[in-house]
């Protein structure tokens, strides 16, 4: 390919189809009319070799090479934003910049408010884009800049990713107040013979409860295994399942008044949560001035336990 006769506005136009599965709304997205997307489409095509998009039904269904294809063409379109919109000084209250983070439902409920405020007060026109993946997904997202910030702990990172502490923490374990067991919760043998809640990123991520237990030699009885953080507590307050979680979302379900908390019958070391970035990034002034405000987002949530009373019982 001769990428002298590459035209950058057709990767445009791939973007915008493979975000909306359908040639019309493509087309409405950059502003262009619909026999235009259709004929990039048509060069797509031809460019790449593969169809791209199938009709199926009233919308258009992407083809294996296509989703190849959207994470290098959305990090090329963005990489070329950034170089075209962006002084090496970087004034957040003028800025339009995009960026791409990496965040779990419970870190999305614990920093974006006060992300978000702060974004409002200094950088209005800087916009987030929030990705999940799993710890093992987030490194490989990192590294081929599909994200270019991600919050998470104990991810296992080459030296070419950087990190910075966000705050402390513990887990803890939530049960259902009245649970029939409630009084007995602490002693590692009633503990594992309840039915648990396992959260999980991938089969791989063991980080809060399961690997302190393999030291041990022990298991727990997984009745319920979730990729995510925030259906726990209702599920808990219903049932008899119990969860172990981390304290820093605990505290905030604790209000809820049918459900209680309780210290682990395990080892419970604190573990750090923090951001992780590549150092393709560490002069990068804006980057630079969006960790600082990610970090002062999360000022309120370093005092880790502080204001919970567990179960003493």
């Amino acid at each position: 390919m001769n990428l002298r006769r590459l035209d950058l506005n057709l990767l445009v136009a791939l973007d915008a189809l493979l975000r909306t599965r359908h040639v019309t709304r493509a087309a409405q997205l950059v502003g262009i009319g619909q026999p235009g997307m259709s004929a990039a489409l048509t060069r797509l095509r031809r460019m790449f070799g593969d169809d791209l998009l199938v009709k199926q039904g009233m919308e258009m269904v992407p083809t294996s090479r296509a989703l190849e294809l959207e994470p290098e063409v959305r990090r090329i379109l963005h990489d070329v934003d950034c170089l075209i919109t962006e002084s090496p000084q970087f004034d957040p209250a003028t800025s339009r910049r995009t960026f791409r983070l990496r965040l779990s439902d419970l870190l999305a409920f614990l920093l974006l408010p006060g992300t978000m405020r702060r974004l409002g007060a200094e950088a209005p026109g800087v916009t987030l884009e929030v990705a999940h993946f799993s710890p093992e997904a987030t490194v490989e997202a990192l590294e081929r800049n599909e994200v270019e910030l991600a919050a998470s702990t104990k991810l296992k990172v080459p030296k070419s990713i950087e990190s910075s502490l966000l705050f402390e923490d513990r887990v803890v374990c939530l049960h259902r107040r009245d649970h029939p067991k409630a009084r007995r919760m602490r002693d590692i043998d009633v503990f594992l013979s309840l039915r648990q809640i396992r959260v999980s990123q991938s089969p791989l991520d063991d980080r809060f409860a399961d690997r302190q237990l393999a030291q041990m030699g022990r298991r727990r009885a997984v009745a319920l295994t979730l990729p995510h953080w925030l259906a726990v507590p209702e599920i808990v307050a219903s049932s008899d399942l119990v969860a172990v979680m981390p304290m820093s979302i605990a505290r905030r379900v604790a209000r809820d008044r049918r459900v209680a908390l309780a210290s682990p019958p395990f080892e419970n070391p604190a573990f750090a949560w923090a951001l992780y970035w590549h150092r393709r990034h560490n002069s990068d002034h804006a980057h630079q001035w969006l960790r600082r405000l990610i970090s002062d987002a999360s000022a309120d949530l370093k005092s880790g336990a502080a204001g919970v009373d567990l179960s003493r019982k």
